[in-house]
Order: C-alpha cells, then sequence, then structure tokens
C-alpha cells in the first residue's frame, strides 16, 4: 500500500474519542474523515468510497447496527465496530451485518492501529484481481465470468443453478467477510420477509458437493462460520486446515 491514499471514516459521537483514533491514525499517514452521527455516516459513506470505516455501535439518529445495513445494501467496504457493549449478542449483531471486526471500549488506539493495518492489508491484498473484463473473478481455484455466467473450477467448468451462482459469486465478491443466513436470504433470494433458513444451508451443501466433484480445496472455501452464517475464504490453505 506504499504511495498510496488510504482513506479512513471514523463515526463516534465522542469527540474525545474521534480525536485520539484521528491522532493515532494519522501518524500511520492514513487520510481521516469524521461523523458523529449515524445519519452523517450513511451519508458520507455513500457518496465516498473509504478503505476502512470505524463505527460505533450508539450513536444518535441511527445506530451503528442500522448504518452498517444502509452501507451493506450498495457497498462492502470494510467495517469496525467500535463500542462499549461486550455482551456476546452485540458482537453476533456486529457480524451478522457484515462487520470485519469487533473492538470493545476502552480500548488501546495502539490495539486499534493494528487491527486496522491488518484488515487493511488484507482486504487491499486479497481483492478479486482487476483484469481486462470487468466481471470475472479470479482468485485461487476460481474462475467466474459474471458477463457469461460461467464457473471453472481449477479449468473445469461447473454446471450450477442459477441460485447456486448467485450464492457463489455473492460470497466470491465479498472474500473474508462473513453473511448471516438472514442476509443471504435478503440479498441473494430477495426475500422481503426472512424465508427458511434451512434454504441456505441446502444451497450451500449442493453448492460444495458440485465443486467437490473438480477441487476438494475450492468446495473448502466456502466456510461455515459457526453461530455466524458463511463466508467465502481467500485463503486457501486456511481453507484446507
Amino acid at each position: 500500500m506504499e504511495n498510496e491514499v488510504i482513506y479512513l471514516l471514523v463515526v463516534d459521537d465522542e469527540d474525545r474519542i474521534r480525536r485520539l483514533l484521528k491522532m493515532y491514525l494519522e501518524r500511520e499517514n492514513y487520510l481521516i474523515f469524521e461523523a458523529d452521527n449515524g445519519e452523517d455516516a450513511v451519508k458520507m459513506a455513500l457518496e465516498k468510497d473509504y478503505d476502512l470505516i470505524l463505527l460505533d455501535l450508539m450513536l444518535p439518529k441511527m445506530n451503528g447496527i442500522e448504518v452498517a445495513e444502509k452501507i451493506r445494501e450498495t457497498k462492502n467496504t470494510p467495517i469496525m465496530m467500535l463500542t462499549a457493549k461486550g455482551e456476546e449478542i452485540s458482537r453476533i449483531e456486529g457480524f451478522e451485518v457484515g462487520a470485519d471486526d469487533y473492538i470493545v471500549k476502552p480500548f488501546s488506539p495502539r490495539e486499534v492501529v493494528l487491527r486496522v493495518s491488518a484488515i487493511l492489508k488484507r482486504t487491499q491484498s486479497n481483492k478479486p484481481k482487476e483484469k481486462a473484463n470487468p466481471n470475472l473473478i479470479e482468485m485461487p481455484h476460481f474462475e467466474i465470468d459474471d458477463q457469461s455466467h460461467r464457473v471453472l473450477v481449477d479449468g473445469n467448468p461447473v454446471n450450477l443453478t442459477p441460485k447456486e451462482y448467485d450464492l457463489l459469486v455473492y460470497l466470491a465478491q465479498s472474500p473474508d467477510q462473513i453473511f448471516g443466513r438472514e442476509q443471504l436470504l435478503r440479498e441473494v433470494w430477495k426475500y422481503e420477509f426472512f424465508g427458511d433458513l434451512r434454504t441456505v444451508d441446502t444451497h450451500i451443501k449442493r453448492l460444495r458437493e458440485k465443486l467437490t466433484k473438480y477441487s476438494e480445496p475450492a468446495a473448502k472455501m466456502i466456510v461455515t462460520v459457526w453461530g455466524l452464517g458463511y463466508k467465502f475464504n481467500s485463503f486457501p490453505e486456511e481453507s484446507e486446515k
């Protein structure tokens, strides 16, 4: 990421917290933008492409969960949740709406900087490679052409149903991001209300079975995150452990 400008959005209603994070993050040469309420955060996040959003859970006008949900409707910007709440339910809610990391207040600013660096390193270096064909997703074991709806696994074409294909593409477009079953029903099946969660599990099972015929490591890249949902692991070696 040398010589590359990194844009961060810090969202917290406490001026002291924003100033503290801004001071530490600017030392790493990140360009910092700030918002002190949920509505402004959504507006800023949708108007500009940030490399990472540090998002407080308890905000005026719109809480952090609602902000993350709004952002995830159109963008996959990495999100780190900041909150004074340490209950498991808060962490699960954050991950279900697409948070990439979670840190509980009071926190060490240095720890935040290290976590920010780790997220940026992962998301910047593991994005699908951009080719002449903007609809092409290339990752280890996979080549997905969204223009022709063609999936190659280790060079072999895989015959998928339309919904299996949509599910694979949705996961592969956001590698390492955890998606809850409810979110997958909304985004892939376009259910206005939650359907049967087993629909997601069944399609994941069938998708893995079809991929396994051509590449077991490829099938293992679709990972179950127990209690949270599913993700597409961009690190094949980790998937195979």
